[in-house]
This record gives C-alpha cells, structure tokens and sequence, in this order.
C-alpha cells in the first residue's frame, strides 16, 4: 500500500536551541532560565546540562550536510534570545545574530529552507530576575527582540515562528515546577499565558514588516482530551484538560476571547484577574498565516473530585507499549486534532511542528543503530496525517521532532527523540534507521508499507 502526499509538501526535522547549541557561553550569550535551572541540583536527571549538548554551535555545518543526505526539505530550529540579547533587552549581541545569519545562509546554500522558531523555553535570565513571563514587560521585551531578529535574517527567512508550546512555557514552567523557571503558582501560571499570547500579537505585525512577504505563525502543542468513562465527573474532567491544553490558546489566537468555563475556573483557582487590559485580546489575535502543531498522545481524563470507588468503571485505557517518555503511542489523535482544527477553527494551513518518538536506541556492534519502534511510530502518524489531508485538512508540511538525540530538558539525555544518533561523549552524529526510511519517505512523498 502507498499513501501519497500532495505535491510540494513539506519535510523537515526540528530542533531547539538550547537542546542542541551548547557554547552556553560562548561570544557573549548571556544566561538563560534553562542554564540556571539545569545548573540547580536536582533539577535534571542525572544532574545533567545544556552546556555543550549536541556542540551544534560550533558543529552546525556538519549538521546541515546530514540535513541534505537525508534529502530534507526544511528545518525548523530556533534562535535563542540570550544568545542574540543577553540581557533580554537593550544592546544586541553581533556576534550570536551572525551565528543564525550563517546558519540561514548554509540552509539555504543546501537547498533546505529555515523555519524559525523565535522562543522555545530559553528566556534570558535577566528577564526572569525582572519578573519573568508573569510580568507584562516581558512581552514588551519580547516584541523588541523579534523584531531586531526579523530585521537582520527577515531577508532571508520567510517563515516565522513566534512561541513554541506556551502552555508548557506558562503551565509546566509556573505550575508544576517540573521547567524552568520551576515555580509552583496557578496565579503566576495564568498570567504567564496571558503575556506570552501578547507577546506573539504583539511580535507578529513587527515581523510582517521586516520580513517582507513572509509567513507567521505559532506552534501550540495540542491533543484529544478522552473522558476515562462516561461518567459526568469524567468528562467534566476531560472538558477541562481540553480548554487548559487547547481551546485557552486556540480560542485566543482566533478571537474568541478565553474559553468562559476555564476563566471561571481559574478565578475559583484564586487566580488574580488583573492582568488583561484594554485591547489586549485583539492583539492577541493577530492575523495568521498557519498554526504549528505539536502533536505526540492523547490525554484520558479520570477525576480527581470524585473516588474512583464511586466513579464509573473506566472503560478508556491507553494502548500498550508506551515510548520512552511513557507517552501512548495513539496516532488516530493526530487525525483527531487535525479534523478538529479545520472545522472548528478554520485556519488557512497548518503544519506539524514536531511529533516524534523517544526509544532506548542503541548503537550496534555493527555501527548501526535500529529503532523500528520509531520507524513505526513515524510510519502511523504520517498515515494519519494524510487521511487529514484527503478529508480536506490544509495540512501543508511535516517536522520530525527531533533531527538530533539532544537535551530533553527535565529528562536530561536519558530520552532519545533523534533520528540521528549522537555520542554524547565524541559528539559522532549517526543516522538511525529511521533517518534513512525517512530519507525514502522524502524521495517518494509517500509512505509504503
């Protein structure tokens, strides 16, 4: 069986900065959120750092020339802010503007075109000592960076990125504590959601003008939210996961305002309601050219309210044979979320950002290393993304997270997301199995089983 992809899809790989770069000091970068936090013990398993990472910094044109034998048509990566502005505002740092200008040149010079992803995760330290994404100003800041970004590469690069995942930056980041900056407030939550969805409007319109004729969007990470039983307390369940996860960043984005259930929600949370002002939600909802989707499970929704001794028996269980990260491998959700985009919300095109697969990969006696298990994954998602695409979804490209084994944040590099394999101790790159079928899967724009 063959399933064909339109003509002029696009096939990439993702990357983050500071999950690769290293050179954490390097030509004048100032000191991100990540680097404290890594540095904090007991934050990252192992102790681990992004410190050198995948050294791409300084390794970045080996990196394109696996990029072009795996055939790949675009590479998102993204520019860290405290590389480029140190201090999160004020004078720029030449020298880390000049690493991404020849990082867009060789792109370019190898036939690959750069999507860039302006945050991900990486927030100058001195932002976060001024108050952080809870703070309005960091929006501000933020507007002022990207657009200083925009005008040195905006001539070359066409596709924008604006945030990656704000829910994480706001809700793993200021909830839960498990990110950087590792604080536990639903009030600083909320509030950080709501200054980083300002600093996408507020960036977007600034980008436009300095990259003339480019493309701008955001990527939010996104999924099916499935109620463990039928019962009321599960589905309530379910209906929350969804409006924090999704409808709180796509309602936005289009102009819908916050989700009424879920600000009602979060006041009953203690949450502060003084942070919106006037205009602000029109700002918010900028014009888009496409949305990024950051597609990797499902969630199945059990109450917490309710004992599970008087809750309905759960008839919705996860399939067997988690990845590494102990995530369901559930590609029909990646249909899901797809169809659901396209009739509730209507977007002009949409593009998956990242989805991909942790595995324990393993170099071979023979200098191979086998991942069938990620050959599989990547086989059913593409499958269910073209079944989005021949039910009418503008699907309009594919980015395999992730080009490289890197830095997984909390999990340090005890998770492999990479179809590259790297040596942590030589920094040696070698292509994974799935690298290579993904090579085929570029040259035919199909997937055959």
């Amino acid at each position: 069986m063959v399933t064909n992809f339109p003509s002029g899809f696009t096939w990439g790989a993702a990357t983050a900065s500071y999950q690769i770069e290293g050179g954490w000091r390097d030509d004048g970068k100032g000191e991100s959120i990540w680097d404290r936090f890594s540095h904090t013990p007991g934050k990252v398993l192992g102790g681990d750092n992004g410190d050198v990472a995948c050294d791409h910094y300084h390794r970045w044109r080996d990196d394109i020339e696996i990029m072009k034998d795996l055939g790949l048509k675009a590479y998102r990566f993204s520019v860290a802010w405290p590389r480029v502005r140190p201090n999160g505002t004020g004078k720029m740092n030449r020298a880390g503007l000049d690493f991404y200008s020849r990082l867009v040149d060789g792109l370019l010079a190898a036939g690959i075109q750069p999507y860039v992803t302006l945050y991900h995760w990486d927030l100058p330290q001195a932002l976060q000592d001024r108050g952080g994404w809870p703070a309005r100003d960091t929006a501000m800041a933020f507007a002022e960076y990207a657009e200083a970004v925009a005008r040195t590469l905006g001539d070359r690069v066409k596709d924008w990125i604006t945030l990656n995942e704000p829910w994480v930056s706001a809700f793993v980041g200021h909830y839960m504590g498990e990110h950087a900056p590792g604080h536990r407030d639903p009030n600083e939550a909320v509030h950080a959601s709501h200054h980083l969805l300002l600093s996408h409007g507020l960036a977007t319109p600034l980008i436009r003008r300095d990259s003339p004729g480019c493309r701008v969007g955001i990527t939010l990470n996104l999924s099916p939210q499935w109620p463990a039983s039928p019962s009321e307390a599960d589905n309530q369940a379910a209906q929350q996961a969804d409006g924090s996860l999704n409808r709180w960043f796509l309602d936005s984005i289009c102009g819908r305002n916050y989700p009424e259930d879920m600000v009602d929600l979060y006041r009953h949370q203690g949450v502060v309601w003084d942070f919106i002002q006037p205009g602000d939600l029109d700002i918010i909802a900028a014009p888009l050219d496409f949305l990024g989707v950051n597609y990797y499970t499902r969630g199945i929704a059990r109450s917490t309210e309710v004992p599970e001794a008087k809750n309905e028996r759960r008839m919705v269980f996860p399939n067997p044979n988690p990845t590494a990260m102990g995530w369901e491998v559930y590609p029909e959700g990646l249909y899901e979320i797809l169809t659901r985009l396209h009739k509730d919300y209507g977007f002009a095109a949409l593009y998956i950002t990242e989805s991909g697969a942790a595995y324990p990969d393993h170099m071979g006696a023979d200098g191979k290393v086998r991942d069938p298990l990620r050959i599989s994954y990547l086989r059913e998602h593409f499958i269910s993304a073209a079944r989005a695409v021949a039910d009418g979804v503008p699907l309009r490209g594919y980015f395999v997270w992730s080009l490289l084994d890197n830095f997984e944040w909390a999990y340090g590099y005890a998770r492999r997301f990479g179809i590259v394999y790297v040596d942590f101790a030589t920094q040696v790159r070698t292509p994974k199995e799935s690298a290579l079928w993904y090579r085929r899967v570029i040259g035919d724009n199909a997937v055959t089983d």
